[in-house]
């Protein structure tokens, strides 16, 4: 059966409507929100604890690598579940790709020990 143009109008139309709601309710709540600003209130306040210093402290890239690696890591899990469920399914076909799934995210996953960015110095 072939698709033609029309048949993807609903789906602009919701994704139109959902854009339009999020930007109206934010200009509207700009528009009629309370405008009150002092000194007091512009003071930066956590958990009951007046703020010491620059709250601009460095993080370091080790941190955020990590936490990249993990979500790179753990999306594998959302290929791994269906492929487990269809497995008689696949057959030796579906097997051999994901043999090759798995081995390129050991090829990255040796990579990145062997330029040791999970080692925190």
């Amino acid at each position: 059966m072939q698709s033609n143009q029309l048949d993807y109008f609903p789906i602009l139309m919701q994704a139109l409507l959902a854009i339009g709601f999020v930007a109206g309710t934010i200009m509207i709540s700009g528009k009629l929100g309370p405008k009150r600003s002092s000194a007091v209130k512009d003071e930066n306040f956590e958990c009951g604890i007046e703020s010491l210093g620059n709250a601009r402290i460095p993080f370091s890239v080790k941190y955020f690598l990590v936490a990249i690696l993990f979500v790179l890591f753990d999306v594998e899990v959302i290929f791994l579940y269906p492929w487990a469920i269809n497995f008689k399914d696949l057959g030796v076909e579906g097997l051999i790709k994901m043999v090759i799934f798995m081995l390129l995210l050991l090829v990255g996953f040796f990579y990145i020990i062997k330029k040791k960015a999970l080692e925190w110095e």
